[in-house]
């Protein structure tokens, strides 16, 4: 692909704002999706004058719409979704309206912003690159939610990914495990929220795998991997004249998915004594 420009949603830290500042240095002229213009202005000063930073929500038409509008191209040369949220809970007790931000966000605002951006993707044959999750594929106690908008999003990027063949589109699906990224203290503060809220019954009956899901969750945190191996992905999807289908990325991303090949009550049984092993 050769250099051009490329969409990034959710560019304002982490993952984002590391493929934003990557193509930027590349030589692309990058629009990087942000909800507020703090945040765009913030990235602009790490960026070249070429990125360009978009006011867009994922979960709002109108603002898809309206970055669509605001882009001075006729053409793209890849988007890649970025944008999204974890929702941790057991699935007994998770709010409904906390599962329906999950699936809103992480998969419906998802699908808007394709086809928004498709006909721009079209006329330039450009790429489209999805950030999955290890977590799209292996999922762990309290991340059914969050599994289950990653197990959508796969599924959507491999339906594009036949769908698109006609116009030479390629579709490529990235799956991170624990990355170094603000969504750790965003998803710990949205845990605590909804754990203050949960009625005291159904705290007791979860009580010991809460505790125990905390410590690993921060053990996790403390050793997740750099951004800089996304990004790296995300490069070869974007740039590679034989880019993979899927990027499976990080030590602990490649051994959950070894897992996936056992029986499923045999990985269970292992997670949960991996688990079981964390002190609170």
């Amino acid at each position: 692909m050769a250099q051009g420009s490329v969409v990034i949603t959710g560019a304002s830290s982490g993952i984002g704002e590391g493929c934003a500042l990557h193509f930027d240095k590349k030589g692309y002229r990058v629009f990087a999706g942000v909800r507020r213009a703090s945040d765009g202005e913030a990235l602009r000063g790490k960026a070249s004058d070429r990125l360009t930073p978009l006011l867009m929500d994922v979960t709002d038409p109108q603002s898809i719409a309206a970055a669509v509008r605001s882009i001075d191209r006729k053409e793209i040369s890849g988007l890649v979704n970025n944008a999204g949220i974890a929702v941790s809970a057991p699935v007994e007790l998770i709010p409904l309206d906390k599962l329906r931000e999950q699936l809103e966000v992480n998969v419906v605002g998802q699908v808007a912003v394709i086809q928004a951006f498709m006909p721009l993707l079209r006329q330039g044959r450009g790429r489209i690159v999805n950030i999955s999750s290890v977590g799209g594929r292996s999922v762990l106690p309290f991340q059914g939610a969050y599994s289950a908008s990653k197990h959508a999003l796969e599924a959507i990027s491999d339906a594009l990914r036949l769908e698109l063949r006609e116009w030479a589109i390629q579709v490529a699906i990235i799956e991170p495990g624990a990355i170094r990224t603000p969504i750790w203290e965003k998803g710990f503060k949205r845990a605590n929220d909804m754990i203050a809220q949960f009625p005291d019954e159904g705290l007791d009956l979860y009580r010991y795998l809460i505790g125990k899901m905390k410590a690993a969750a921060s053990e996790a945190a403390r050793t997740a991997n750099d951004v800089s191996m996304v990004v790296a992905a995300v490069d070869h999807a974007m740039t590679s004249p034989k880019p993979k289908t899927r990027y499976v990325v990080g030590k602990n991303a490649k051994m959950l998915m070894l897992l996936r090949h056992l029986p499923d009550r045999r990985r269970d049984n292992i997670i949960m004594k991996k688990i079981n092993s964390f002190t609170t």
